[in-house]
């Protein structure tokens, strides 16, 4: 899983540059625009985007507030604030993918098609349907890891804070960013 959406979203962001970098070429140096170039790029982008929220699910690295994480002192009380949060995440993603199945069987129905390149737009309206689906089985897989782990039935919870140290995930890697570089050809 790891490997195809390491590829996957590598391929897709190569292709939106791809686009934005001809359209920036043909539109201002050669001043002759590609006509359906924009409708080309809405679907890598649109499916961009959705993927990596999906990837973001799947590794549990959505952006959150985790003030009360750190205040908390016991792994036990953080893994049930983390599955407090994990099904209030499922009951919204539940309650989203309803609308967005809703949104796709009526683009299904219609069968719309881009305006220049008549590409049916269901290739796109399809991505935010999938990806909220699979967001919400990532959560739910997750919900259940911390249940599990409330339960007894694993050793390590999901997050681990030093309680002498409460640091979060983004903490640690602002400070893998924040270090100086080292260069290889000064020593």
């Amino acid at each position: 899983m790891e490997r195809f959406f390491r590829y996957a979203l590598t391929a897709l962001i190569s292709l939106v540059a791809l686009f934005q970098f001809v359209q920036v070429l043909t539109r201002y140096v050669f001043e002759m625009p590609v006509m359906g170039l924009e409708e080309m790029a809405l679907i890598p982008t649109i499916w961009l985007y959705v993927l990596g929220s999906v990837n973001a699910s799947r590794e549990d690295t959505q952006i959150r507030a985790n003030v009360l994480e750190i205040f908390l002192k016991t792994d036990r009380s953080r893994a049930l604030l983390q599955a407090l949060s994990d099904l209030i995440s499922i009951v919204i993603s539940i309650w989203m993918c309803w609308w967005a199945w809703k949104y796709f069987s009526y683009a299904l129905r219609v069968w719309k098609e881009t305006p220049t390149l008549y590409i049916p737009t269901f290739t796109y309206e399809s991505a935010l349907f999938l990806g909220l689906v699979l967001m919400t089985l990532f959560t739910g897989w997750h919900l259940l890891r911390n249940l599990r782990y409330l339960a007894g039935l694993r050793a390590t919870p999901d997050h681990i804070v030093d309680s002498d140290f409460p640091e979060t995930a983004e903490v640690h890697e602002f400070k893998i960013l924040a270090e100086p570089q080292k260069d290889s050809h000064h020593g």
